[in-house]
Parts: structure tokens; C-alpha cells; sequence
């Protein structure tokens, strides 16, 4: 169990967490892990693939390597032969599926784990095993692309493509795709196929919002293609304060959706990593300082804060639920602002393989 005096610098970070705040959130994260490495939402609720790639990384950002690495098995163990993982399974049983869409976002997610679990141990042997698991990953998502670049949100269980492109799902997608290829430049296994994909998805997103459902009212649509790489630069630092007032609460966090008057922590420490990612760590700081009251006593964040009551009524924490998702962004959030080498690598940026522009608009 991780104790403060193994807690890294890169995980104390002054209004967020001292060493010993640092050290509970991870011992929360690993007692809702189970045996087997699933890592659910928290116990007797259930797992998804995209939030349990996203804990298993937090483990890693904080030392506890052998546990990310049974979450990244239990990954392997139950890929489903077509490349994909279903988009929900009942805590406790992996049989019991609860949803069985195939996300493709859910999906792609697993080469950003990978990628960070490889530059934290520097594992080969991790790598030669989770290679054959990632690329059947990204095989199935590729085959939900469209010709605009676009990439589908799912497969229903049936199989039917659902070929509807969310913009925050492709986003991620599109960093899952560097990490992939950053992933096969390692393995000596160049993908062409897997670049113009890439290429082609940055594209979209940076050009043709019209190529996606229109989800203007999250705030995850408004910072995700900063996170996912695809927009950077000049045009990063635009987008995020061109909406910053819409969705920034001073002192509370950011709301996940206008108009409601709801904050939640996974949405906030998302955008701190976007907002570092552009060259912004004061703001990012901020943003993670605001977010201190969704803190519980053990350690672990409740998801969100609905700060102005219904009909008058008092503000509440709501739901009342503390995600082991929420506890890792902030984890990897703290992480890349402290200087953590594998996370600042997979956020950065700076060091993933780019994919190729298409030659057409």
C-alpha cells in the first residue's frame, strides 16, 4: 500500500495535494481495485474500459506499477475477438455485461495506457504481450472511420455501425492514435495506414466541426481537441478562452454541461491538463485548487458539485458517488504539472508521431 513517505515530489503540488493527501487518493484507487485488476467506477457499480485505462494510468503516475499492470492483463484477458471491450460490465463479474456497445472511443483508449505504462517501467516484455492486444484495438476503430475523417461512436450489439462522429470521442481517439503509433515506432512496425488515419481524423476535427454531432452545450467538446492533440498552438489558447466564461466557475471548477449550475472533478482536471499542455500551469493550478472542496475525507473526489439548488434549494454534492475516474484524473493532472516524465510524454504531446495530412479538404 502506498504510504506518503513513497509518494513522489511529482505528486505534491502545493493547494492540491500534500504527500500524505496524495498517498490516501491512491490507496482509494487501489481498494476498489480487485483482485483480478478490474478497477471499477467504484465497488458494486460498474467498469468501463475508457475509465479503467484512466485509473490503471494514475497508478502508474504514482509508482504502483504492479497494479497498473494487472489492470492493462484484465484488459487482455477480456478483448472481445473482434478487437473491441463492451462498454460496460457489472463490477465483480466480467460475464455480466451491462451494456454491450462497442464504444469506439472506449476502445482506443487502451494504446494511451499502454504507451504510459511502457515509458514508466520500460518493460518489454509488457510491450511484446499488450502489442497484439492494441493493435486489434485500433483495428477496430479504424473500420468505424469515415470518409471525412470522422470516426463513429459504436457498434451496437448486433454489429450495426453507428456512424454518427462525437467530437470529444474522436478527440481522444485521435491521441490514442499517436500513442499507437508512437507504440509501433517502438516495436519496429511502421503502420502507414494507421498515419493517414491520423491524419485524416486531426483534419476533421480541426476544420470540419460539422462532421460531428453537435455537443456544444459539454464542456468536454470545447477542451477535448486541445487534450487530444489534434488542435495546439496559437488555436489551443484561442479555443480554451474563447468559452472560458461559459464554463469556468472561479473557485468551484468547471461545469460539465451550460446552462446547468453543475461542476464535476474528471471535467476539471481534463482541462487542466489541456490548459498545461498549451503552457498554461498557472491556470491548470488554479483550475485543480478550485476543484479542493469536491475532496472527501479518504481521499477519494465525489464527481461533481451542483452549486446552486433546484428551486431554490441548498447546493449539494451530487451524485453522491466517489469515482476511482475522477481520483485519477486528478492524479495525472498533478502528475504532468510536476514533471512526471511518462506523463508529461503521453500529454505533452511533444514526442508522439504525428499522423499524415490528407491531401484534400
Amino acid at each position: 500500500m502506498t504510504s506518503p513517505e513513497r509518494i513522489a515530489e511529482h505528486l505534491v503540488l502545493t493547494g492540491v495535494l500534500t504527500a500524505e493527501q496524495a498517498a490516501a487518493t491512491v490507496a482509494g484507487i487501489l481498494a476498489a481495485q480487485r483482485e483480478d485488476g478490474a478497477i471499477p467506477w467504484f465497488r458494486g457499480h460498474h467498469l468501463d474500459p475508457w475509465d479503467h485505462t484512466e485509473a490503471a494510468m494514475a497508478l502508474d503516475a504514482a509508482g504502483e506499477h504492479e497494479a497498473a499492470a494487472r489492470a492493462y492483463a484484465w484488459l487482455a484477458r477480456h478483448q472481445n475477438g473482434d478487437g473491441s471491450w463492451y462498454a460496460a460490465y457489472r463490477d465483480g463479474d466480467p460475464e455480466d455485461v451491462t451494456d454491450r456497445g462497442k464504444e469506439s472511443n472506449f476502445t482506443a483508449y487502451i494504446a494511451v495506457g499502454v504507451w504510459h505504462h511502457y515509458l514508466s517501467t520500460g518493460d518489454d516484455a509488457f510491450l511484446d504481450r499488450m502489442w497484439p492486444v492494441v493493435y486489434a484495438a485500433v483495428e477496430f476503430v479504424l473500420g468505424l472511420q469515415q470518409a471525412g475523417g470522422q470516426v463513429g461512436w459504436k457498434r451496437e450489439p448486433d454489429g450495426t455501425p453507428v456512424t454518427d462522429a462525437l467530437l470529444t470521442g474522436s478527440s481522444s481517439i485521435h491521441h490514442a492514435l499517436r500513442c499507437a503509433l508512437a507504440l509501433a515506432e517502438a516495436r519496429e512496425e511502421p503502420q502507414p495506414d494507421w498515419e493517414l488515419a491520423t491524419g485524416a481524423l486531426a483534419h476533421a476535427i480541426r476544420r470540419h466541426p460539422e462532421r460531428f454531432l453537435d455537443k456544444s452545450r459539454y464542456s468536454m467538446d470545447w477542451y477535448y481537441p486541445v487534450l487530444g492533440g489534434a488542435v495546439t498552438g496559437a488555436e489551443a489558447k484561442a479555443r480554451l478562452d474563447a468559452r472560458w466564461d461559459e464554463f469556468v466557475v472561479p473557485g468551484l471548477g468547471v461545469r460539465c454541461v451550460v446552462p446547468n449550475p453543475w461542476v464535476t472533478g474528471g471535467e476539471s482536471c481534463e482541462l487542466a491538463l489541456a490548459l498545461w499542455a498549451t503552457g498554461e500551469s498557472d491556470r491548470a493550478l488554479t483550475i485543480l485548487q478550485d476543484i479542493g472542496h469536491l475532496r472527501a475525507a479518504n481521499g477519494l473526489y465525489w464527481t461533481g458539485y451542483v452549486y446552486e439548488g433546484e428551486d431554490g434549494g441548498e447546493p449539494a454534492v451530487w451524485p453522491e458517488e466517489q469515482t476511482t475516474w475522477t481520483a485519477g484524473s486528478l492524479l495525472l493532472a498533478v502528475a504532468a504539472l510536476g514533471g512526471e516524465q511518462a506523463t508529461v510524454a503521453v500529454f505533452g504531446g511533444d514526442t508522439l508521431p504525428a499522423g499524415l495530412a490528407p491531401e484534400c479538404c
